[in-house]
């Protein structure tokens, strides 16, 4: 089997069903897929369109309701506090993937759901880690990452050593459900230097230095503009702003991820996230 892990709300159903479309049509192995979609509040269309998935191509599909669970409440509590509020709690889920998953299940490829797969999925899964945790691509901008504000207000991570991208993760389970993330946290930092951790990619990142196995860049191309298209990458991430479900953003392979999303999902997506706005605008209006 080839196992999938992916984690969303609601609110990115479509791209989560893009990003599972894009491994589907670009496998040898549709029936080796075995999805693993950690989600929270997804509506019964949402669900049953992500559930298109394994009646079109054959993948499996096992659905983990976070809602009925409490490793997005009480486990987190359990971490220091991180000042940064961008995220959501189901950022966090990634830490929790060797509880949430069958215990036989030794490998697992982690991807963000603002993926587009472009290639064999099983050239990347398939891969001698060489006894790595984790294998990875390098953040194009991990000098400030590791650094923050003028490249010297953290000393968690050296900017001699690298540091990677947690949007697409070849995971060793057994190692992973080894590790204690809290104890490696607080065991070796003090809360000053916690508080300044960027989720759960600092975490990891510090938890698993040193055992990292570093990818080619194309497995992990973020923030693909359309000039990167000449680079035919593997994987792209489109981590900025400037998303492929926006009308008028430039990100590499825009008309190709429309029509991987369905014009259908597509349009649909999109009216569902002005409506959103719109209530969220006149929220603050009242």
């Amino acid at each position: 089997m080839i196992e999938i892990a992916l984690t969303f709300d609601d609110n990115y159903w479509a791209p989560a069903y893009a990003t599972m479309r894009s491994v589907c049509l670009t496998t040898h192995r549709t029936r080796d897929l075995r999805f693993h979609l950690l989600h929270t509040g997804l509506s019964g269309e949402h669900r049953a369109a992500l559930e298109s998935i394994a009646s079109d191509y054959g993948a499996q599909l096992n659905f983990i309701d976070l809602d009925g669970s409490d490793i997005l409440g009480k486990r987190i509590e359990q971490f220091p506090r991180i000042k940064m509020r961008r995220f959501r709690p189901i950022i966090y889920a990634r830490l929790f993937l060797g509880d949430l998953l069958n215990a036989g299940i030794e490998r697992v490829l982690y991807l963000d759901s603002d993926t587009f797969v472009r290639s064999p999925i099983e050239m990347l899964y398939d891969i001698d880690m060489k006894g790595a945790a984790i294998a990875a691509v390098r953040q194009p901008d991990r000098l400030h990452c590791i650094a923050g504000t003028d490249l010297r207000t953290r000393n968690a991570f050296s900017m001699a050593e690298p540091y990677f991208n947690s949007g697409v993760m070849l995971i060793d389970l057994t190692q992973y459900r080894d590790m204690d993330f809290v104890a490696a946290l607080v065991d070796n930092l003090p809360q000053s230097e916690i508080e300044m951790f960027y989720y759960d990619q600092d975490i990891i990142n510090f938890a698993f230095r040193d055992r990292f196995l570093e990818l080619d860049n194309r497995w992990n191309l973020q923030n693909p503009e359309p000039a990167h298209e000449a680079f035919d990458p593997h994987i792209l991430h489109y981590s900025a702003l400037a998303r492929p479900w926006k009308l008028w953003t430039r990100v590499a392979f825009k008309r190709t991820y429309r029509h991987l999303m369905t014009n259908a999902y597509f349009y649909q997506y999109r009216r569902e996230t002005w409506m959103r706005r719109a209530k969220s605008w006149l929220r603050l209006g009242n």
